[in-house]
């Protein structure tokens, strides 16, 4: 038989420990702290022989056994390393153990520690499950947090990534209502003035791809009045002469403004694929030259 791992060791020692009666004159909460610390050896030691699945368990062993001794932050803190583990190959079980901290963080009062949970819980829904519905609702709740802890910017970061995934779900209306409240925000500072016009272009692409030409010109002059100098940025003629395309059923015209914006500013991948539905709108064709 093969000699156990000091990793497997502790483990059952760990075991053992939490297991244990107490007897007349024992303590329950001395008998779960020292489990406790067991375990997060025992899960270190699984870290080092890199079994990462094994070493998620013992983190959350760990917590549970703070949890008993009444001991929030350490517990927040052993959820946490636990998720860290298993992200290494077991998303579902991370975004589990990432909830079981934010349950501590807002009982603490802690909503930015939250908001941080949140946002991971948010990229592994959208980098490793690819479900855009719990990631935006992720990605909102953490801007929530953000916003009340006065973390405005992060805040903001948040929802531009829920207006995406809004749009990547073609719920228009909802995304431009969240660029909108990024740009209101963006607008009254002049470090992040300089951003606002490319939300209120990505606001309204989203028009376009509903498609609403009407509202779309309606939002440029909103836009224009909010900041005179809108009307005048390459992002404004843009959007200008996508409507006059659409308006004319002219998918020459819509396809070089395409081409000339991209030779100034590169288009990504958001905007490549949103031009492509807007383009279908005028005729069904399979892509974007």
């Amino acid at each position: 038989m093969a000699p156990k791992s000091p990793a497997q060791s502790l483990l059952e020692k760990a075991d053992k420990k939490a297991n244990a009666s107490t007897g007349w004159f024992g303590s329950s909460s001395t008998k779960f702290e020292e489990a406790g610390d067991l375990y997060q050896q025992a899960a270190n030691s699984f870290k080092i022989d890199k079994m990462f699945k094994e070493a998620g368990d013992c983190f959350a062993r760990e917590a549970e056994c703070r949890e008993k001794c009444k001991e929030a932050n350490d517990a927040a803190n052993a959820w946490w390393n636990s998720a860290k583990a298993y992200k290494r190959g077991y998303p579902e079980l991370a975004i589990q153990a990432l909830s079981q901290t934010i349950v501590h963080f807002t009982q603490g009062g802690r909503f930015r520690q939250a908001a941080d949970r949140e946002k991971e819980i948010g990229q592994i829904y959208l980098q490793e499950q690819n479900d855009l519905r719990r990631a935006c609702e992720s990605f909102e709740r953490a801007g929530d947090w953000y916003a009340q802890e006065d973390a405005i910017a992060t805040a903001n970061a948040c929802f531009k990534d829920a207006a995406d995934l809004h749009a990547d779900l073609e719920e228009y209306p909802a995304a431009i209502a969240r660029y909108e409240q990024v740009a209101d925000h963006s607008l009254g500072s002049a470090l992040t003035k300089y951003s606002v016009k490319e939300y209120w272009l990505r606001a309204l692409l989203c028009c376009l791809a509903i498609p609403d030409v009407v509202t779309a010109r309606r939002y440029m002059t909103k836009y224009s009045g909010m900041d005179t100098t809108f009307s005048s940025t390459r992002e404004a003629k843009f959007i200008g002469a996508l409507i006059d395309a659409l308006d004319a059923g002219d998918q020459e015209a819509f396809t070089a403004a395409v081409f000339e914006f991209d030779q100034v500013v590169k288009l990504d991948n958001w905007k490549t694929a949103i031009l492509l539905k807007i383009k279908r709108g005028i005729q069904d064709e399979p892509g974007l030259t």
